[in-house]
């Protein structure tokens, strides 16, 4: 699962882990502005109704499958640390950050890109960078911090993933369902 607050970088990354693992790519965004263009959902607060319903969509999706890169912020921690918990394969978080600064200019960038979902004026600082948005999910499973405000090292990356993938399934409790 790659976390990150907005404007961390995780549409960016998330596409090559997913083509690195060889693992579909399964994006909380797309799910979300699909199904508001189909409801004709355009404000905010339907935005995070669709957002909550497209992240547990995304979940599912991967367990159907086997398996996945998810991308999402991860809003609801503790239903994420609950649910994802019992996916049957390997989790492995990377968790990206960068600098506000950085952060803020990246989500102005991607806001005035005409994309109706980013509502960059309706949506308050405390929504998007407060409580919770730097710190990783942190279920029961490994945690990669990756810094994007510079280059990231992907073959390492990639790399260290696969080995907390095997750690973290070898030292998993044998399953009693």
């Amino acid at each position: 699962m790659v976390s990150g607050p907005p404007g961390a970088g995780k549409s960016t990354l998330a596409p090559a882990l997913a083509r690195e693992l060889g693992l579909p790519l399964l994006v909380k965004d797309t799910l979300k502005r699909s199904l508001a263009h189909s409801l004709g959902v355009a404000d905010v607060e339907g935005s995070r109704r669709l957002g909550a319903a497209a992240t547990r969509a995304l979940v599912e999706l991967a367990d159907e499958n086997g398996g996945a890169v998810l991308d999402s912020v991860w809003v609801d921690r503790a239903w994420a640390r609950k649910r994802l918990t019992r996916l049957a394969g390997d989790v492995v978080e990377v968790h990206l950050s960068a600098p506000l600064e950085v952060l803020r200019e990246r989500y102005a960038a991607r806001a005035a890109s005409a994309d109706p979902f980013d509502h960059a004026r309706e949506r308050s600082e405390d929504e998007l960078w407060g409580g919770e948005a730097f710190e990783p999910v942190a279920g029961e499973w490994p945690v990669i911090e990756v810094a994007t405000s510079g280059l990231v090292d992907m073959a390492a990356l990639v790399a260290r993933l696969r080995v907390e993938a095997q750690t973290s399934w070898s030292t998993r409790p044998e399953s009693t369902s």
